[in-house]
């Protein structure tokens, strides 16, 4: 895998409006975040561009890889302690109440996620086979709430706890796993190096101006099952460099 790095630091800034130049991938517009080939990352993690667009009151995020996208996913270990998550990622400057969290928590990120040795989608039967429980390789979707966490590492993120006996205010398709996660359904959909997900926003959501970047990354989840439950653990590619947020919705 590419190099470890971890998220450092987070700033908003503000980028130019949306230009389509011939093509729906992020690759193809003009205001997308835009990122140099690296033939030392794994290709479907080398993000070349990343972009987000909205129609009304959904958002598309959308990001194009060196590679086939969703082409490889993480190892099975056979047990949910330690085990991998691979992920593709949209940091946000949206605040997690947007999408039903406690507000001021942390940063909300839109994720599609891989991980084959558990399913947190309880509500969802991604492979179709009747069984809702089994398909947590398959590529889908969380909101993710993340926070600096040193317990991780110097300047990691997690993905936020939830304390035991505590009780902050959680979406309703949250999955029951005691961190900031959210299980909303939104499908994740490749075409050859791109993928994209679109979401919907309730009608009173501010959505101009919300800021975003584009991340490849790994997590794991701690082998004690216990806080921090799941760490940031491998950065494979920041769209922006340093995760400054430079894209901006119109």
């Amino acid at each position: 895998m590419p190099n470890k790095t971890a998220f450092t630091s987070v700033a908003f800034a503000l980028a130019a409006g949306t230009t389509f130049a011939g093509g729906n991938h992020a690759a193809d517009l003009q205001d997308a975040i835009q990122s140099p080939a690296d033939t030392g990352k794994v290709a479907a993690f080398d993000v070349l561009a990343a972009h987000a667009h909205r129609t009304g009151t959904t958002v598309t995020f959308h990001m194009t890889t060196n590679g086939t996208a969703g082409s490889q996913t993480p190892a099975a270990t056979g047990a949910v302690g330690g085990s991998d998550v691979w992920s593709y990622v949209w940091p946000t400057s949206l605040d997690p109440s947007t999408v039903g969290f406690e507000g001021g928590t942390g940063i909300l990120a839109m994720a599609a996620t891989s991980h084959p040795d558990f399913d947190d989608t309880p509500l969802f039967d991604e492979n179709r086979d009747g069984d809702p429980t089994n398909d947590g390789v398959e590529w889908h979707s969380h909101w993710v709430v993340l926070t600096p966490t040193e317990a991780c590492g110097p300047g990691a993120l997690a993905v936020r706890d939830i304390p035991e006996g505590s009780t902050p205010k959680l979406p309703a398709t949250w999955p029951g796993f005691p961190i900031f996660l959210d299980s909303p359904g939104f499908t994740p959909l490749f075409d050859g190096p791109e993928i994209s997900v679109t979401a919907g926003f309730a009608s009173d959501v501010e959505l101009s101006g919300v800021a975003y970047d584009g991340v490849t990354a790994a997590l794991r989840v701690n082998a004690n099952i216990h806080a921090p439950l799941l760490c940031v653990t491998d950065v494979f590619d920041v769209a922006s460099g340093d995760l400054s947020l430079p894209g901006v919705l119109e």
